[in-house]
């Protein structure tokens, strides 16, 4: 009997606790919005400085400047910059009273250690050739600092964007050994409060953020590889926000999921590796863009979420519509190899001085599209009587690469992904990762950044588009739509044209608002 009695009070005391909570809810208390975020990206360590197109880099950092909704430059953590004559000065007054996440405050020292480890070489920072131009960082007091520039460079208002980093966490050198790059602080609307490496990463919203502080309470990065896990996840409601490959698109109920359609200037092509003898030919590198079918790798691969590419600058202002555009033209390309001294065999192989043509095409294991995309291109290049051996690696030994199926993009200034990705300067780097060289490219670029009026930087920007379409670096294949999908009714997402991989999707998200349900 007292078992009973027992049992039955655990049970009226038990509704009691569930009537009070519901009642303090019902009171006034705001249930915790939450953001699990599907993302196909693993993160070893967290540092804007070191890597780019993180991410989550936006939400934990942020920089001098940023972009607005129209992609202009506008201030961010500084109060104001003011620019010389001569567009070799810039001196730059800092807002006061931001704080780190550890309750430091930002300041000068700050912006002079993250611009200094950027161009410090030992730091193997994949931006550093964005601040190359920077000679000297001259702190003036706390809160204002200089920026001393060797030679003009018109985008160094669009570097500035990056996110700063603290210079009281970093211990060890070179930073990217530090710990610090697993325990991120930074001055962003969100700080990091707990990291399972491969499986996620929890951020919680800065009460101390200089802006207005972020209406969505938590956001967790869930560490998801696998595009159908995402989906089944997203279905089921683990997740309730990612990134979807296009052909993923017919599984969606739409009546239950939200979906979000982004242009990009994300683009592929197929990178040729010319310090390989097969690619010195340029008319044999002529003849494979002619014979690759743009439209048709579009519709199977992308299910027509993207388009035509035919310039790394084709979504900027910059963009030259060049005459000839190796749009898919089979007969064309044989007669280029044909007249170029190139033979077909009794079984249509293609020769040249008695050899076969073959080479090894390299695709990213853990990227399906790229994956297909290669499948196209080779299945093409067989139709011209090419053997494209397809290389399918989760490893890539870069120097030793025949070509490689490549993804590049400059959604702000035209001078970021062309500058140090085609300027032969940039080979020792290793950003330049093909070995390409073109005198007249390289000049263009090189005037391009040195020029703020855009007549004068167009004018360079379409020398170097005429020059790099007389001897291409890449086969251009396609620019890729951003697809996302969420179960929330989710507001004030960016519409700015993103990056890479679609970056720059969350880069506004102390904007957002999400109806939760009470």
């Amino acid at each position: 009997m007292r078992k009973i009695i027992s049992f039955i009070m655990i049970f009226i005391i038990s509704l009691t606790f569930v009537a009070c909570n519901n009642n303090k809810e019902g009171k006034g208390e705001k249930k915790e919005a939450l953001l699990i975020y599907g993302s196909a990206s693993d993160y070893s360590r967290i540092n804007p400085a070191i890597d780019e197109h993180g991410e989550i880099h936006s939400l934990i950092f942020r920089g001098l400047t940023k972009h607005d909704e129209d992609a202009n430059i506008v201030m961010d953590m500084a109060k104001e910059i003011t620019v010389s004559n001569d567009f070799l000065r810039y001196d730059i007054e800092l807002k006061q009273g931001i704080k780190w996440h550890d309750g430091e405050e930002f300041n000068s020292e700050d912006v002079k250690f993250t611009l200094d480890s950027i161009n410090d070489s030992k730091n193997l920072s994949e931006i550093s050739s964005n601040y190359k131009e920077i000679k000297e960082v001259v702190i003036n007091n706390d809160y204002n600092l200089t920026l001393i520039m060797k030679n003009k460079c018109s985008a160094i208002m669009d570097y500035l964007s990056i996110g700063m980093i603290p210079k009281h966490v970093f211990k060890e050198y070179p930073i990217y050994k530090d710990e610090a790059n697993k325990n991120p602080i930074g001055t962003g609307p969100y700080k990091l409060t707990k990291w399972e490496n491969g499986s996620y990463i929890e951020l919680q919203a800065f009460d101390d953020f200089y802006g207005s502080k972020a209406s969505i309470d938590k956001v967790v990065f869930k560490i998801i590889p696998d595009e159908k896990m995402r989906l089944l996840q997203l279905q089921s409601g683990e997740i309730n926000l990612t990134q979807l490959e296009p052909r993923d698109l017919k599984a969606i109920d739409s009546e239950k999921l939200n979906i979000y359609e982004r242009q990009t200037a994300d683009y592929r092509g197929v990178m040729f590796n010319f310090s390989k003898d097969i690619f010195k030919d340029n008319n044999f590198i002529k003849a494979m863009c002619y014979a690759i079918d743009k439209d048709k790798i579009i519709e199977v691969t992308l299910d027509n979420k993207g388009q035509k590419a035919y310039s790394p600058l084709q979504k900027s202002k910059y963009y030259l519509d060049l005459e000839e555009k190796y749009d898919f033209d089979i007969q064309k390309s044989k007669e280029l190899l044909l007249n170029n001294g190139y033979v077909f065999d009794n079984k249509n192989k293609l020769m040249k001085n008695g050899e076969k043509i073959e080479f090894r095409l390299t695709v990213f294991e853990g990227d399906p599209i790229r994956v297909d995309m290669a499948k196209m291109v080779a299945a093409n290049l067989q139709d011209i009587g090419i053997n494209v051996i397809l290389d399918i690696s989760s490893k890539i030994d870069w120097d030793n690469l025949d070509a490689f199926l490549i993804g590049w993009g400059s959604p702000f200034d035209p001078d970021d992904h062309t500058y140090k990705v085609f300027n032969s300067n940039e080979i020792e780097t290793g950003m330049n990762l093909n070995f390409y060289k073109n005198e007249v490219v390289d000049e263009a670029l090189e005037n391009a950044r040195k020029y703020i009026d855009y007549e004068k930087r167009k004018t360079y920007y379409d020398k170097f588009q005429i020059a790099m379409n007389e001897q291409p670096p890449f086969a251009f294949i396609a620019y890729i739509d951003s697809l996302y999908a969420s179960n929330l009714n989710i507001k004030n997402l960016n519409n700015n044209i993103l990056g890479h991989h679609g970056v720059g999707f969350l880069s506004n998200i102390e904007e957002w608002e999400i109806e939760v349900e009470n």
